[in-house]
């Protein structure tokens, strides 16, 4: 089992990621906003994300680390006509450029451990949505910025997964929806813990293989 790293922890999805790990045997340590939020039993990091040039001092030593698992994301809907330079800046450094800086302080110990970095990422596809530019900007540079760190770190041995998960059952998703003005069926979507145990899953690829890609979408409902 490794030592491994998640960011965005005490989000829906990030917290069942930090349950699922400690559960698989995993050593985690959680990191967001609020030392008092944050799950599991080991150790916590608060950082800000919105100001990546903080993160290096709020991480410290990392020792060391087999793993990172990016959960954090923020996604505020608004029009271009109607969206601030601070939504922009917030979107870009949480989403964006905070992934970037964790991924960088880490690589050190990622190489060692010829370890793992997992982006979680958004729907499957996604292109184009009105009010939510940001947003889709912001997770399209992310997956550019996974494609191009998986040929850089290839000879090092570390490798790197992006997760497509398509609408997952959390708070953060009813408040989008609700300012989409679009109905949120927790029923209909992903469930975090599900989501979850698939990353747990591409975690323990084997030696010779493993998915660069995930794509996770709901299963079929029964009529």
């Amino acid at each position: 089992m490794g030592d491994l790293l998640v960011t965005g922890a005490a989000g829906g999805i990030g917290s069942a990621v930090v349950s699922a790990l400690e559960a698989a045997g995993h050593q985690v340590t959680a990191l967001g906003r609020s030392l008092e939020r944050l799950p599991g039993s080991a150790r916590r990091i608060e950082a800000d994300l919105s100001r990546p040039e903080t993160l290096e001092a709020a991480l410290g030593d990392l020792g060391d680390l087999d793993g990172v698992i990016h959960c954090a994301g923020v996604a505020h809907v608004a029009p271009v006509a109607e969206a601030s330079v601070e939504v922009w800046t917030r979107t870009l450094a949480v989403n964006l450029a905070s992934a970037a800086e964790i991924t960088r302080l880490a690589l050190p110990a990622l190489r060692r451990s010829r370890g793992h970095v997992v982006f979680v990422n958004a729907t499957p596809g996604m292109h184009a949505v009105p009010r939510w530019s940001a947003f889709v900007g912001s997770k399209t540079a992310l997956r550019e910025l996974a494609d191009s760190l998986r040929e850089e770190e290839e000879p090092h041995g570390v490798r790197v997964t992006t997760v497509y998960p398509a609408a997952t059952a959390t708070d953060h998703l009813r408040a989008i929806r609700a300012a989409f003005g679009r109905p949120y069926d927790p029923a209909a979507c992903i469930q975090p813990a599900s989501l979850a145990a698939m990353i747990v899953w591409l975690l323990a690829a084997p030696a010779d293989s493993y998915p660069c890609e995930l794509s996770v979408i709901p299963a079929p409902r029964s009529s």
